[in-house]
């Protein structure tokens, strides 16, 4: 089943008295939802006294906990020690993750920089190939590493960037951020057939089983000549993309991701809008 779930704590949460990540877990529940992503934006700070109660809380309430790694990771950075911190923010990630009790890590994999793309894309794909390394040295092979589409065009993200950077080794999955993909291809996403051009390209290179139950962001944006400008919520009519039909084609291809909302403030009002158009979609 696909599994539902926010990113972060919404308004709501806060409005309703809430203010530790314990507490994400049942409030999660009770909306009937199945998961929750967990940011480590600014930096991987959390004890282990910390990171088992976490845990504790969303093994009680069954919802399932992903990280998203520092949002500052530059893989095609120039500098090979700064590189070398990238590394080790995704690795510092996936021990918290594990302490948390999840398994998926998502991050961003680089910005193009002053360098061609084509020598920015080909440096990352490179440090991937160190990460991919560090991560079997490191015994987390058993996490899911999920490297990000960009809503920014002078970001390295595009879904053949990603397709490709995930062809590397199985420890990568990829995270669709469809919000993303939108932005960044000025409004592209608007029928099914756009969602399934999309994926089905990713299914013949990557393979059913490796898709299946690849990440999904999802959210409106706002977007401007150069990608991404802000988040929305479902409210808005002017930017997309719309959840309908990428949920028919999640359906018809019989994928299952782990589909978080990342919209601005009402993540778990519209995490739960999305289960509910899929669930009226499949009776």
């Amino acid at each position: 089943m696909i599994k539902f779930g926010p990113s972060g704590n919404s308004e709501s949460f806060y409005a309703a008295g809430h203010e530790h990540t314990e507490e994400s877990a049942a409030f999660v529940r009770e909306y009937g939802l199945d998961c929750f992503e967990y940011s480590f934006g600014r930096g991987v700070q959390m004890t282990e006294k910390k990171a088992a109660s976490i845990r504790r809380a969303f093994e009680e309430a069954e919802v399932e906990i992903s990280v998203h790694a520092p949002y500052y990771i530059n893989f095609a950075n120039p500098d090979e020690e700064m590189a070398a911190k990238s590394c080790g923010y995704v690795l510092e990630s996936a021990r918290a993750a594990r302490a948390m009790g999840g398994r998926r890590i998502v991050f961003h994999p680089a910005a193009q920089g002053k360098d061609a793309r084509s020598a920015a894309v080909a440096r990352t794909a490179d440090r991937l190939k160190v990460l991919r390394d560090a991560i079997y040295e490191s015994g987390l092979e058993d996490m899911i590493y999920c490297p990000e589409t960009m809503g920014k065009i002078a970001q390295i993200g595009t879904v053949e960037e990603i397709t490709a950077f995930c062809e590397i080794d199985p420890v990568f999955t990829p995270c669709v951020d469809f919000g993303h993909v939108n932005a960044r291809e000025q409004g592209s996403l608007k029928t099914a057939r756009d969602y399934r051009d999309r994926l089905e390209y990713m299914l013949e290179r990557l393979g059913y089983a490796r898709m299946k139950h690849f990440h999904v962001h999802f959210s409106k944006i706002q977007y401007g000549a150069k990608g991404e400008l802000k988040h929305l919520t479902f409210a808005d009519t002017v930017y997309g993309p719309e959840f309908e039909p990428l949920a028919e084609v999640l359906h018809e291809l019989a994928l299952e991701p782990y589909l978080v909302s990342e919209s601005a403030g009402t993540q778990i009002e519209d995490a739960r809008t999305m289960k509910d158009i899929y669930g009226a979609l499949k009776k």
